[in-house]
């Protein structure tokens, strides 16, 4: 069960090769090592690619996992980071990426074409993503270099607040209506990725943030691994109403493997069946349509159903899709096919 092939919303694999709590030899990624994501994974899980996120860590005062593990949680919104601190780590990650090309583990893809060939070799495919614009300056100098260097996918914030907006802390029960949205530098943000057919991701984004994108973008709207608020009551989750939107736009969402958002308690506990996971796909094919919706795993980024465990697990998810009714069409739009026809449409092909 490793076709269809999946083309994922977000993964973490650049941020542990920079922390260096994954290593990266000669190979490309292989060797040993505890990511979730690498080459002879992805061969055996029939992974295809997906956003490879460039994203700079803050100061954490609380362990995330700990606190997920609570009946109750609000965890406090970490600092802003500067743009001096984060164009670094960055610019360290985007070579990582390029580097991992370079050594042929994966491949930097700028159209739906290209990912298509990518798959088609054996390739991953990797579409350069930015979670949380730290490292934009506010003149776009940064957006214009790494647009050239192949980002084609950008979310203008991650769990604290950037110069462009503010995003919803890790708080259950909660939704995502926790605080203020889009800055006037944020306007001109998506003004500016709607220009150059970046696709803007509004997984992250308070829900006043939310809705000043739609109020001002001309491109489809996606949340890359956002799941059901209605399902799970978390602050990184969409409501009804928002999920119309992206419906009305004829954009996208993809599951968020977390298990934290995906439980009816919130708690990050690995033993999450892989059912709830489905019960988050209905819910969303059900309110978005089944050309909207696809995979957003967060690998390498979070806790995922220990039924999964990394990218070499994801024929058991095949095997529970097929096992719920998902039928061949059905399931190849979910494992890819509503991504490339997203992508497509957002940068203009």
């Amino acid at each position: 069960m490793n076709t269809p092939l999946i083309f994922d919303g977000h993964n973490d694999l650049l941020l542990r090769l920079h922390n260096k709590d994954v290593g990266m030899d000669q190979a490309g990624v292989f060797g040993s090592g505890g990511r979730q994501i690498d080459v002879d994974k992805a061969k055996a899980g029939g992974f295809g690619g997906g956003f490879f996120a460039i994203f700079v860590p803050g100061e954490e005062s609380v362990s995330h996992d700990e606190e997920m593990m609570k009946d109750t949680y609000d965890l406090p919104l970490p600092e802003q980071v500067t743009w001096h601190d984060a164009i670094k780590v960055a610019l360290s990650q985007a070579a990582l990426l390029i580097e991992l090309e370079r050594q042929g583990a994966l491949r930097i893809c700028r159209s739906t074409a290209e990912i298509r060939t990518a798959m088609e070799q054996g390739l991953m495919a990797a579409v350069m993503h930015m979670e949380g614009a730290e490292a934009i300056d506010r003149d776009f100098h940064t957006l214009d270099v790494l647009h050239g260097a192949g980002l084609r996918s950008l979310g203008p914030v991650w769990s604290r607040p950037t110069r462009f907006g503010h995003g919803v802390p890790f708080r259950y029960p909660s939704t995502g209506d926790t605080g203020e949205g889009l800055t006037e530098d944020g306007f001109r943000l998506i003004k500016r990725c709607n220009d150059m057919r970046i696709m803007v991701d509004l997984s992250h984004m308070t829900e006043a943030g939310f809705w000043d994108v739609a109020r001002v973008s001309d491109a489809p709207l996606v949340a890359t691994h956002s799941n059901a608020v209605a399902l799970t009551r978390h602050s990184r989750n969409l409501t009804d109403r928002q999920l119309h939107a992206i419906r009305d736009s004829d954009g996208m969402v993809g599951l968020n493997f977390a298990v934290a958002f995906l439980r009816e308690d919130g708690r990050m506990d690995e033993n999450t069946p892989i059912s709830r996971m489905l019960d988050h796909l209905d819910y969303l094919i059900a309110e978005v349509g089944e050309d909207r919706v696809g995979m957003g795993s967060d690998f390498d980024g979070a806790t995922v159903p220990a039924e999964i465990g990394t990218i070499a697990g994801l024929p058991a998810l095949r095997r529970a899709m097929r096992d719920r009714g998902y039928d061949d069409a059905l399931m190849k739009k979910l494992c890819h096919e509503n991504w490339l026809r997203v992508l497509g449409k957002t940068w203009g092909e």
